[in-house]
């Protein structure tokens, strides 16, 4: 408690203990599972290729083009295997970073609008945020984009603040931050900003911010940043803008092609759960802001960021869960703010039991879940970790609300989370990798598979064989994500529909073939030769059309 207590203690030893408080929770065992399909495969085998092929330039997915996101994650991703080698931590490494100075970046930010200690609680809010941690813990490109949009934002609102010193660099480094959002995912980059700026300015009517800008240099310096790459892919790429900017963005938005649509209050539940523990506290800290708005711009600012990105993918008729995650620092912000000023009493306990009532709940369900869901595979110590943790997070929180000290609550709170935030995940991410990773079927095809064998996925494309094995496989269904590769160039003999496949296990040569177990039964019955099964996982099984020549193991 005493380490919150001072309001003028050092920014760099804060962010020295928050760093290395943080940090041990966000890179234990970061390593130690295997890589979950489809995200962490498909982001770091386009890397592995970069390197492979020496070409930073044209993004390629089982060296197809592959043109749905702009290359810094790649390139982040490129520079960890380089450094690392090629292993699970060297494709976490980076989204992981970003995220733990997306919590550093949360402190310095409300530290610098509002004092130390609502900065901290903003950063223990952010960083024991259930959700936050697991999704930075993920190897894809969202985290990436959170950091560098988290930057942008912070560095706008600082150099607008009145009497602020800094007001040339800050200006220039949102143009940076904001040209490395868009590197990390496109138009998004510049469009929530620019969204969110604009009607700061308009409901502060503070006009003159569009003099103070430096919008000729600034432009300058975000296209000096951004462009060259668009305009470098574009040249040795003529499909490439249509394909980026319409159907990957207009398309996108607009349509459902993409087949990822949910209803407009979709992020709504899905911020709740993954807030968690704090969710209940969302409400109190966005009223509060709400009431200060006209007099506190600093508030606005964090309103208009939460609520202009949060509306926009509401909107959008492309939906995931990772999309929301540049919401979660101007909330954490707002709700560290509020922790701060807030005086004892009702307002605290209340959201406070609240929370402890779901926490237990769902602790609850954790315990019961192993016996009544007929998966054997989901154990009955695992759901006693995992519930166990979740009850003690729940009575921690009604245990301080009872308190109605908010600085207390905070800590016990954000104490439990953490304790969950270390047990838990290692359990849950074990049980979901034997599920969704191929590594497992990979190591079988590096151990069996000759150089002339050819490795196929039958009716999609699973994303981490092409890492593990360092092969190009053959797909054998729908291209799905790799179709616009696969119309690129000399591709077609490394697409086929499940007709011609049937041809392939019945010709000459050794293959091994990835498909799901539903599919099996119609593949053997087609064969006119025996398909052996070799490995499983998950709801996927490795096959062959030839006995391999193993030599036999100690």
């Amino acid at each position: 408690m005493k380490f919150f207590d001072d309001d003028q203690g050092s920014l760099w030893k804060d962010l020295g203990v928050l760093f290395a408080g943080f940090g041990l929770l966000f890179f234990q065992f970061l390593g130690r599972l295997p890589l979950i399909d489809p995200d962490e495969g498909r982001y770091i085998e386009i890397p592995r290729e970069m390197l492979e092929r020496g070409d930073f330039i044209t993004p390629t997915l089982n060296y197809v083009k592959y043109f749905e996101k702009p290359p810094l994650h790649y390139w982040l991703n490129a520079l960890s295997l380089t450094v690392f080698g090629e292993n699970e931590f060297a494709a976490r490494f980076a989204g992981t970073l970003c995220g733990l100075l997306t919590v550093l970046a949360t402190y310095y930010l409300g530290r610098r609008l509002f004092g130390r200690r609502p900065g901290l609680f903003a950063a223990t809010i952010l960083g024991s945020a259930g959700g936050f941690l697991v999704q930075a813990r993920i190897n894809f490109t969202d985290m990436t984009l959170t950091f560098f949009l988290t930057a942008a934002f912070a560095f706008f609102i600082l150099a607008a603040r009145d009497g602020a010193t800094d007001k040339a660099r800050d200006y220039y480094l949102f143009y940076v931050s904001m040209a490395l959002a868009v590197l990390a995912k496109g138009l998004i980059g510049i469009v929530l900003p620019g969204a969110v700026i604009f009607l700061y300015i308009v409901f502060t009517r503070r006009w003159r911010l569009l003099g103070e800008m430096r919008l000729i240099s600034g432009g300058a310096l975000f296209l000096l940043v951004s462009a060259p790459w668009f305009l470098l892919v574009s040249l040795r790429n003529p499909e490439f803008p249509h394909f980026f900017f319409i159907h990957e963005h207009f398309q996108r938005f607009l349509t459902k092609v993409h087949h990822r649509f949910q209803p407009f209050w979709f992020f709504i539940p899905v911020l709740a759960g993954t807030m968690l523990p704090w969710s209940f506290f969302i409400p109190s800290a966005l009223k509060k802001a709400w009431q200060e708005r006209k007099g506190h711009a600093e508030t606005l600012f964090l309103l208009l960021w939460a609520g202009v990105i949060f509306a926009f993918f509401s909107k959008s008729n492309s939906k995931l869960i990772p999309y929301i995650l540049p919401v979660f620092p101007p909330l954490a912000l707002l709700m560290g703010k509020w922790f701060a000023e807030t005086g004892s009493g009702r307002s605290v306990s209340r959201p406070a039991f609240a929370t402890g009532a779901v926490l237990a709940l769902l602790g609850s369900a954790a315990l019961l879940f192993p016996h009544f869901s007929g998966k054997a595979e989901i154990g009955a110590l695992d759901g006693a970790v995992v519930g166990g943790l979740l009850i003690c997070q729940g009575a921690a929180a009604i245990a301080a609300g009872r308190t109605g000290e908010p600085a207390r609550l905070l800590v016990w709170l954000a104490g439990a989370a953490c304790l969950f935030a270390a047990l838990a995940p290692p359990l849950i991410y074990d049980r979901v990798a034997q599920d969704k990773s191929a590594k497992e079927l990979a190591r079988v095809i590096n151990e069996q598979a000759g150089k002339d064998a050819r490795i196929v996925c039958y009716g999609n494309y699973e994303q981490g064989i092409a890492f593990y094995t360092h092969r190009r496989v053959l797909l054998a269904g729908d291209p799905d994500e790799l179709e616009f590769g696969s119309q690129q160039g000399n591709n077609a003999a490394w697409f086929m529909d499940k007709g011609a496949f049937i041809g392939l296990l019945e010709a000459p040569g050794t293959l091994f073939a990835v498909l799901k177990r539903r599919d099996l039964p119609l593949v053997q019955k087609l064969s006119a030769v025996p398909v052996q099964v070799l490995a499983a996982a998950g709801d996927r099984v490795l096959v062959t059309n030839r006995p391999p020549e193993v030599k036999p193991t100690r």
